[in-house]
């Protein structure tokens, strides 16, 4: 038997550690969670990216009482912006949720498996790293590509 052991680098930052552009992105995701429609949950997701041009684009859940018919933060936030700037790589996603009392949550939150893959397509499709920066009011967590969240990863290069 062989056993394999996966690192994951991450760095937990305070909002003051940041630099100013990261807080920008930071505070639009943590806006955006106003934005969310989840009266089935109660449970407000944001995400805000970043495009290497500089562009800023943000999302939030949508939850429909046909249950899974919903969107996440992150696909909404990645779906738009694949349609509507199809040449531009997403450079940094930042993701912020709010509870059912409205307070930010203390520890960051991450991305389901469905958002992760789709993550992991994004940076297939432009062939370029995507920085994550997860929100909790306890520190803000630095992921350096999706491979830290989504390590064994599925792509089409398994389908060869």
């Amino acid at each position: 038997m062989k056993e394999l052991t996966l690192t994951i680098p991450i760095r937990v930052f305070s909002y003051e550690e940041l630099d100013e552009a990261d807080r920008h992105l930071i505070d639009t995701a943590r806006e955006t969670t106003r934005r969310s429609y989840s009266p089935y949950s109660r449970f407000a997701v944001g995400a805000a990216l970043r495009l290497i041009d500089g562009t800023l684009v943000s999302g939030s859940n949508q939850e429909n009482a046909a249950s899974p018919s919903g969107l996440c933060a992150e696909r909404t936030t990645l779906f738009y912006a694949n349609s509507r700037y199809p040449d531009q790589a997403v450079d940094t996603l930042a993701i912020a949720a709010r509870n059912e009392r409205g307070e930010f949550l203390s520890d960051p939150i991450s991305p389901c498996g469905a958002c992760r893959q789709v993550m992991m397509e994004t940076e297939k499709r432009y062939n370029r790293p995507m920085r994550i920066l997860l929100y909790g009011t306890g520190g803000i967590y630095e992921i350096r590509g999706v491979s830290g969240l989504l390590p064994l990863s599925f792509d089409a290069s398994a389908m060869k």
